[in-house]
């Protein structure tokens, strides 16, 4: 057994397989000790075969994880013969030879790549715009390692921790911006490219607002809305093979459900979870929307003991690690689709980019922050509702004294002209969605062996997103008016008009009834990986619930035992 955290008589945690991924050195390799598949003096490749292409002229070289939605249109403005299988890395081969690094802004999908420019000597490193992908990177040493998976640059970089990187997790629930846990690792920003050896980072896209005209109706915006989202998920659906929703009972999950279930010819198999009969569940609309859309529909019931026995093979599949309890149940539910299908898509993205309720206290701030002297990047960190305003007594003494007057990755954002709405939902988009959202679904969807995909998160509908007026999406306690009018006709009303409310995972049920002994062994041990930052006082008091008024203290021990656990796993790796 690999991970014996919890001294369960009963628990029968596998050793998870770690999926491997490609990885690319640059620089010095006199040293290399690794198999590489294609090499240069200053670049070598250590991947499958699959992974990497040449161009034509063999003088650029590209290798990445890349899925394409416009696969098809690049194929046919290219040499290639329609009729033979073409890989996408070959594609942006030949793009690239033809428009050099102009061809990313061509691209729509998923992809995190590398090219060498076998002439010049120059190395790329390019994210897609909205971060379907990852990309990782080494910043010390003469030698850089680059990879999709931050699990795969283990050999490569110390056991120091970013301590900013560290304070916005405590904030957040993930690490926000290009940081990483790891002090001597960087992530690639969406929508970026990267250049070496001059270090020179480009933006090939940036989400901003473009609101042309305030007058058009809700109507028009939400006919092109639709027209949108049929084009996209239609794209998404597998050719000839069944597919599979997460679908939560909720507004956005149930429009992927209802489009894929109108347009696709093979089965569509849905998916729902619920915690058992001591808590509240959502199975009475999801089931509604199956029953609805004619899905073949199945239901997963996970336990308090599967919650806490998955969660070191979750956080080991992670890249940094996430503390939001959705984490186990993703990876259950992925384990459970596998089964039937080989490509899950969900509705992420409908909050981030249609205005959901979640904005509405930092819109009360802007209205009020004057007479609660709250100001604006505050009142955001509170929005997260985790450890923010913790931080003071939480961190160790000297840690919080090196940070409380470091800057935030959040801040520019949030000072820029765009309409407040667009401001919030913009940061959403660009860090919550990239690097909690989208990174969650990648990793554990790949973990369970599927292809997970995320409609409402397309380039294609971010950018529709910001054109449209900020009312249109919240106004007052309206949320996402033009994606219900987008689709009032495919779904039941009770679905279309029920408040939101978001998939509530019972954590704090878990820790007062089921985990408080174990959860005592992890975060109060002496040795424990997180004891040189974190004051054990106060989570003396969290265990035991002292002060709990809003009932928020589940949520903040479960952050920090995911970042005990994620610690733990990432570093036994080393130890192999």
């Amino acid at each position: 057994m690999l991970f014996n955290f919890f001294n369960h008589p009963q628990s029968t945690i596998a050793t998870p397989e770690i999926i491997p991924s490609w990885c690319v050195a640059y620089g010095k390799l006199d040293n290399l000790r690794e198999d590489a598949i294609w090499q240069d003096e200053q670049f070598a490749v250590i991947s499958s075969p699959q992974k990497l292409a040449l161009s034509p002229t063999k003088r650029f070289v590209v290798v990445g994880d890349i899925c394409l939605s416009n696969r098809l249109k690049k194929k046919k403005k290219l040499t290639f013969d329609l009729n033979k299988n073409v890989s996408n890395q070959q594609i942006i081969a030949q793009l690239w030879e033809k428009y050099n690094s102009e061809c990313l802004n061509l691209l729509i999908g998923m992809f995190g790549l590398v090219v060498w420019d076998r002439e010049k000597q120059l190395l790329y490193l390019g994210r897609d715009a909205i971060g379907g992908r990852t990309l990782y990177y080494t910043i010390t040493g003469l030698t850089c390692w680059i990879a999709p998976k931050l699990i795969t640059l283990a050999p490569y970089r110390t056991n120091d921790l970013d301590l900013v990187a560290l304070r916005d997790y405590l904030c957040c629930a993930f690490v926000p911006g290009e940081r990483t846990l790891w002090q001597d690792v960087r992530e690639m920003r969406p929508g970026t490219f990267l250049e070496m050896p001059s270090q020179q980072l480009y933006h090939y896209w940036q989400l901003q607002e473009q609101v042309i005209d305030k007058n058009q109706p809700l109507e028009l915006y939400s006919q092109k809305l639709r027209s949108l989202l049929e084009q996209v998920v239609k794209e998404y659906l597998p050719e000839n093979q069944p597919v599979g929703v997460f679908l939560s009972g909720g507004l956005d999950s149930s429009i992927i459900t209802a489009l894929a279930a109108q347009l696709h010819t093979a089965p569509v198999h849905t998916y729902s979870i619920h915690f058992g009969t001591e808590t509240a569940n959502e199975l009475e609309f999801s089931s509604l929307v199956a029953e609805h859309c004619h899905t073949q529909h199945h239901i997963l019931e996970i336990t308090f003991g599967n919650m806490w026995e998955c969660l070191p093979e979750t956080m080991l599949y992670l890249d940094d690690p996430i503390g939001d309890p959705l984490t186990v149940p993703n990876l259950l539910l992925g384990k459970l689709a596998r089964k039937n299908v080989q490509v899950t898509l969900n509705g992420e993205g409908g909050d981030p980019c249609f205005g959901g309720p979640k904005n509405q206290p930092m819109l009360i701030n802007s209205l009020y922050g004057s007479i609660n002297n709250q100001d604006t990047l505050q009142a955001y960190l509170i929005s997260f509702q985790k450890c923010a305003l913790d931080l003071q007594q939480l961190l160790k003494p000297d840690i919080w004294q090196s940070l409380k007057n470091t800057s935030s990755v959040f801040f520019h954002d949030l000072n820029t002209d765009a309409n407040y709405l667009n401001r919030l939902m913009s940061l959403n988009i660009k860090f919550k969605g990239a690097d909690q959202i989208l990174t969650k679904v990648n990793n554990l969807t790949q973990a369970a062996g599927l292809q997970g995909l995320s409609p409402l998160f397309d380039q294609r509908v971010v950018d529709l997103s910001m054109q449209i007026p900020p009312e249109y999406k919240l106004s007052g306690v309206e949320e996402k008016a033009v994606l219900k009018k987008a689709v009032s006709d495919i779904l039941p009303d009770p679905i279309i008009h029920r408040p939101k409310s978001g998939m509530m995972v019972p954590v704090q049920l878990g820790f007062k009834k089921y985990w408080q002994r174990e959860a005592r062994k992890l975060l109060l041990n002496k040795n424990s990986a997180i004891s040189p930052y974190i004051n054990q006082d106060i989570l003396r008091n969290w265990l035991d619930f002292k002060g709990d008024v809003w009932g928020r203290y589940g949520v903040k021990l479960w952050l920090l035992v995911s970042l005990e656990i994620w610690l733990q796993v990432n570093k036994s790796l080393l130890k192999k």
